[in-house]
């Protein structure tokens, strides 16, 4: 009977096993081929085999220097996109934070009512204010410029304060109560004591809240418009495979494209242990 078990079981993992390998290769796919093909030499927009016949760092030396065209400035979009996601982050983790402290530290008369409200409004989906959102900027003079980027990606931050108000849930309030006792205040309690437990959520909040800014297309094309040397790496990527220009930077589109995802994915793999202990933990409680 144990035998027959054990069997069973091996039989299963192996068939588990199989199925997490093909899935694996299939999302893993799209990455390899871009990366081999971001070194491809050949001229061609699209070759009929996968591995590249001739190999060459023309495409990202091209990418950096922008030979070819004045329209084409990777270098400026680029930093574009880090100043606005540096900026939207430092804002919203301070926001998202400081908000679930408050929901989960205090007690106030409106405090079930806001967290239901705040609910209710991230229910709906971002794009059905982009709109309003673009012409409220335009009356302020603000479209077309990255100061506007940093005020629609950090002003509504504190809405999604609900892991981090369940991961501060789980810091006992006896802490609290023995630095009041000892004579700090609510704001003290939060930057020395309660902060400096809370790496875990930091960590999660701060690359969540990285990780918008710098992959978001819809909303920064909107506020941008036709405005090129205001373009963030999404915006510019995506001309770079338009009608007019894919023939001649589809290779560099594609060196392009690995270079956006390498600041990221260093960030998470070297802070992937928090961010796992982040989701986790701040998922205990409501």
């Amino acid at each position: 009977m144990i035998k027959s078990y054990k069997f069973r079981r091996r039989i299963a993992n192996f068939f588990i096993y199989l199925l997490l390998a093909i899935l694996g290769i299939i999302w893993v796919s799209p990455f390899v081929y871009l990366l081999m093909h971001s070194f491809r030499a050949e001229s061609m927009t699209t070759v009929p085999y996968l591995i590249p016949h001739q190999w060459t760092f023309d495409n990202y030396i091209k990418l950096f220097t922008g030979a070819g065209s004045s329209s084409i400035n990777f270098p400026r979009w680029f930093l574009n996109t880090f100043v606005v996601a540096i900026f939207s982050c430092v804002i919203s983790t301070i926001s998202v934070l400081a908000v679930s402290y408050t929901f989960s530290r205090l007690r106030f008369g409106a405090r079930k009512k806001l967290m239901n409200v705040a609910m209710i409004l991230g229910m709906f989906p971002g794009f059905m204010t982009m709109i309003a959102i673009y012409y409220l900027l335009k009356a302020m003079g603000l479209n077309q410029n990255l100061i506007a980027l940093v005020i629609c990606y950090s002003s509504g931050a504190g809405l999604g304060f609900q892991i981090s108000k369940g991961f501060f849930d789980t810091i006992p309030r006896a802490l609290d109560e023995a630095a009041t006792i000892d004579g700090a205040t609510r704001n003290q309690i939060f930057w020395k004591i309660i902060l400096p437990m809370s790496k875990p959520i930091v960590v999660y909040t701060v690359l969540t809240s990285f990780i918008g800014p710098w992959c978001d297309f819809i909303l920064a094309k909107i506020i941008m418009g036709d405005k090129r040397e205001l373009y963030t790496v999404a915006i510019g990527l995506q001309s770079m495979v338009s009608a007019e220009f894919i023939n001649e930077y589809y290779k560099q589109f594609l060196a392009g494209s690995v270079m956006v995802a390498i600041p990221i994915t260093t960030l998470f793999l070297i802070m992937q242990r928090y961010y796992v202990e982040g989701v986790t933990a701040g998922g205990v409680k409501g």
